[in-house]
Parts: C-alpha cells; sequence; structure tokens
C-alpha cells in the first residue's frame, strides 16, 4: 500500500491546476487519470459513452498515451512541478471509517492499471473526476454510432481517433453547438443539431458559425428511431413534435448519418464522493447531485475537496476552461494550506487572482424531462432504458422481473410502480432491485437520471425527492485477474469441483 499527502484524481483542467498549485506550494502531489483508457473500457461505454466509434489507432496503448500527454500541456507542467503523474490509472473505489467499518487505519483509493490492483492511502483527497454524458433512450441508441458528446469530445480532442463521418447532434445550448463545430472542424459533416425546444439554445457566436456553415437547426423536433443494419447507424428519422411533445403526423425526416451525438446535458461524476460519506444535494442548475462545499472547495468530510466538473456543471462551463482552472488551483490551494504547506496570508495573496463565477445558469431539468418524454411518446414503451439489463420503459414503470429470467405470476403482473407508491415514496433502489435496472456493467450511467426523471413522473413527485440510486465498489468493470493476480495451484485447477461439495466431504 502506498501513502501520500495528496491525491488529485482527474487530469483534466481543473485536476492539472490544482495539482500544479499545491506542487508550487510545496506538497507532495500525485495526479492520477484514467487515460488512455483501454478499447475493452470504452467498448463498455466506460467512463464516457463511446458508442464504439473509435478508430483502430485506439488498439496502440503506445500511440494512446502519446496522443493523451501531447494533447494535454498542463500535464508537462504538471511534472515540470514535481507532481508524480499516474496516466492509465483508474480509480474504482474509495474507502473510509464508517459505523459498518473501523478498521482501516486512513481514508484510502481502489487503484487499478489493468494489470494489477493496489491500494493508496492519502492524507488530502482532491477529487477532480468531471462529468458524464447525459443518457437519454431512443429506438436504436444501442447501435454502434450513438454515442454521447463528452465521449465525442475526447475521441476528437485527446485520442484523435473518432471514426465517424456523418454526425446528427441531439441538443443544442452550447455543448451541441461546440459538438457540432469541433465535428465539423475535423472533417466530419453535421448534418443536423436538433432539438425538442422551439428554439435554438446556446452561444450566439457558435449559433451564427453553424447557420454560415450550413448545418440544418431542426427545433421542436425529437428522434423516432435510429435506423441500421449490421449493428450500425445508417440514418436517423427526425419528427417534429407540439408543445405536449407529441408527434406531429406527417412531419417525419430521414437523415442518413452514421453517429447520433447525445449533448443534452452532463452530470456531474459523485461517485467517489459519494463512497466517502460527502453530503451531496440536489441542483438541477447544476445537473444533479452534486457535493456541498465551502468558498475553498472542500467538502463535507474535511480532508475531501472537489473541482471543476465535478462540483457542479452548467452550459456556460462550456465554453470557458478558466472556470475549471480556478476552481482547480483554489482547492490546490486550500489542501496546501490544510497540510500546513503555506499559512493563511500565503494562501489568501496565492487565491487573489482567482476570479468568481460569472454566469447564473438556469435549471435543466425541465428541458430532460421535454427530451424524454418527447422520445416515450414517439418511440413507444418497448425502448430499453437500461441497456446493460435490457429494460424496457414499460419494464420499468411496470417492475418486471429481468426478461431473461422468463419468470412470469399474477402478483408480478399486478405490480408497478403505483402500487409500490402504496408502501411509501418511490425509490430508484428498489426498482432496481426488482428489474435490475442499473446493475449492469456500467453501473447506472445511461440510465441513472433517465429512471429518476421516470419514476418522478410516474409518481408525481419532484426529482429532487426522488433519491440518489446506489452503486458500489468497484466503479469501473476490471477483470478478475487485476483483483487477484496470483496463479491457481494445480489441485485448485484440477480438483476446483470438490470446493462446492459439504464441508465434510471435502476435508473428509
Amino acid at each position: 500500500m502506498e501513502s501520500k499527502p495528496l491525491v488529485v484524481v482527474g487530469a483534466g483542467a481543473a485536476g492539472t491546476a490544482a495539482a500544479i498549485e499545491a506542487a508550487r506550494a510545496g506538497v507532495q502531489v500525485t495526479l492520477i487519470d484514467e487515460n488512455p483508457i483501454s478499447t475493452a473500457m470504452m467498448g463498455l461505454n466506460v467512463p464516457q459513452f463511446f458508442g464504439r466509434r473509435y478508430t483502430d489507432a485506439m488498439q496502440d496503448t503506445s500511440l494512446t498515451l502519446e496522443m493523451v500527454t501531447s494533447a494535454n500541456d498542463a500535464l508537462s507542467e504538471a511534472q515540470e512541478a514535481g507532481v508524480d503523474v499516474r496516466l492509465g490509472t483508474c480509480v474504482w473505489g474509495a474507502f473510509a471509517n464508517t459505523e459498518t467499518s473501523r478498521v482501516l487505519d486512513g481514508p484510502q483509493l481502489g487503484l487499478s492499471d489493468g494489470v494489477r490492483s493496489w491500494l493508496m492511502k492519502y492524507d488530502r483527497l482532491i477529487v477532480a473526476a468531471g462529468a458524464r454524458d447525459l443518457g437519454i433512450p431512443f429506438a436504436g441508441w444501442d447501435l454502434t454510432g450513438s454515442m454521447g458528446a463528452n465521449g465525442a469530445y475526447s475521441l476528437m480532442s485527446r485520442y484523435d481517433a473518432l471514426s465517424s463521418r456523418r454526425i446528427v447532434v441531439l441538443g443544442s445550448g452550447s455543448l451541441g453547438l461546440n459538438t457540432a463545430i469541433m465535428a465539423l472542424d475535423r472533417g466530419i459533416e453535421v448534418p443536423a443539431v436538433v432539438d425538442v425546444s422551439p428554439i435554438v439554445q446556446g452561444d450566439e457566436a457558435l449559433l451564427a458559425q453553424l447557420r454560415h456553415r450550413g448545418v440544418a437547426l431542426y427545433t421542436s423536433h425529437t428522434v423516432r428511431e435510429a435506423i441500421g443494419t449490421d449493428g450500425e447507424v445508417e440514418s436517423v428519422v427526425l419528427v417534429e413534435i407540439d408543445k405536449h411533445c407529441e408527434p406531429i403526423s406527417g412531419s417525419e425526416k430521414v437523415i442518413s448519418a452514421d453517429t447520433v451525438c447525445l449533448a443534452i446535458g452532463l452530470v456531474p461524476n459523485v461517485e467517489l464522493l459519494s463512497l466517502l460519506g460527502c453530503e451531496l444535494h440536489f441542483k438541477s442548475e447544476l445537473g444533479g447531485h452534486v457535493p456541498n462545499h465551502d468558498n475553498r472547495m472542500r467538502t463535507s468530510v474535511a480532508n475531501v475537496f472537489v473541482a471543476g466538473d465535478v462540483a457542479g456543471f452548467h452550459d456556460g462551463m462550456t465554453l470557458d476552461i478558466e472556470f475549471a482552472r480556478s476552481r482547480g488551483r483554489l482547492a490546490g490551494i486550500a489542501a496546501a494550506q490544510s497540510l500546513g504547506a503555506i499559512d493563511e496570508e500565503d494562501a489568501v495573496a496565492r487565491m487573489s487572482d482567482l476570479r468568481p463565477a460569472d454566469s447564473t445558469p438556469t435549471e435543466v431539468h425541465t428541458n430532460w424531462r421535454r427530451w424524454l418524454k418527447s422520445l416515450v411518446n414517439c418511440g413507444g414503451p418497448d425502448i430499453f432504458v437500461c441497456q446493460c439489463e435490457e429494460v424496457t420503459f414499460a419494464d420499468l414503470i411496470e417492475t418486471r422481473p429481468p426478461r431473461y429470467l422468463g419468470w412470469e405470476s399474477d402478483p408480478m403482473s399486478r405490480r408497478s410502480v403505483k402500487t409500490l407508491l402504496e408502501d411509501g415514496p418511490v425509490n430508484p433502489n428498489q426498482v432496481k432491485r426488482l428489474t435490475r435496472a442499473g446493475t449492469g456493467e456500467c453501473q447506472g450511467r445511461l440510465c441513472r437520471e433517465q429512471v429518476s426523471m421516470l419514476l418522478a413522473e410516474e409518481s408525481g413527485a419532484g426529482l429532487a425527492d426522488i433519491p440518489l440510486m446506489s452503486y458500489r465498489p468497484p466503479l469501473r468493470p476490471l477483470p478478475l485477474k487485476v483483483m487477484w493476480p496470483h496463479e491457481e495451484t494445480e489441485q485448485v485447477r484440477s480438483d476446483w469441483p470438490k470446493w462446492f461439495s459439504p464441508t465434510s466431504q471435502v476435508l473428509g
């Protein structure tokens, strides 16, 4: 087990800024980032929604490492400042003593580099884990070529490995408009940007660029389905909707495309913070559940700080990387002071040039729920909400057992979210156990928000009243050889069925 004074998780703009600031204050810093990500993980759409839209170059691990390093100048700056940079290393768990565990000699992280797994203790932790793509289901969204904006951004900017040729972008706002422009700048066609709102949202300058470059903008439209053969997207069917999100007959439009990019919203990656017991609260204007923190980015757990999108994401941050850097620097300075590397006066002086946020975000879930409602109305009840476990809209609302069990009974057929409400407020974890929605390899990253929105809609509850769906380590899919790398003995290999026998029979 390693032990470090300060660990920073996430080497994006905020994480690198935090690491550099703390290192320059005299702290020994370890910066961890899971990029470059293996194609095995990408194929599972973890940690981002990649939609299997990457080139064969991703198979070359040395090349991807070189691309990740060259795409982020701040990594070199961090190394020059003395930061111990660990790339290709994921954090799959976070552990601390709680009411049910008192045996740990300090808080620690579970790490893996794909070959081995180990634990790392820390005195201070800065979580800069970023945000993930909001998953919104439509017919055909399980085809290769359906992906998220963050996944597309990563493949375009970090790896230069996006294999798309023609992208339809779902969602305007600065996130969607900027995704479309990035694709165009890389020679990828963008035939359409689609939004359920009656007007295009987002930065006016970006909107003007798209119009000048001939991109069609479809407002008050949604997706009926993505169509493809051999498991790949080939075209997208759009349909116009009315103010009630109902499809307007005869308004269908078929657009040729090999990729559908979800750019409707981003959700903070709060899993590590939740595992460590940090207090979370629901703020729609920041993307959902976010950590409570003070003006120095300290969470409710005294030795844990946050920086960047994990503390809350809003559309205005898409075009303002300095906001993330400022929050990262603030967390790095505060962590350094808490470790005694600098005093209060020095900390205040270092923070003097950090500007406050200059935008007021608006709530996003009204728009997200409009998207979801339109897709349910247009696509029907048999669309998979949870791709991993093949749970449909109907399965979720009727709380059906997993379809692969082939298990039906009269009591189950009478069960639904409505009947669950008779016993108390609806809870995603209860529905998760009944349907298995959210229990796949992505641990709900693509369906967690959909489930909450559907339960709120069905039960009449406010989204803020729907608890956060649970998850457990490992937060990343890991091969068993990583968790236990030792070779089995010849006796175990040849006689393994004995271990399933009664103890008395095995022991003699």
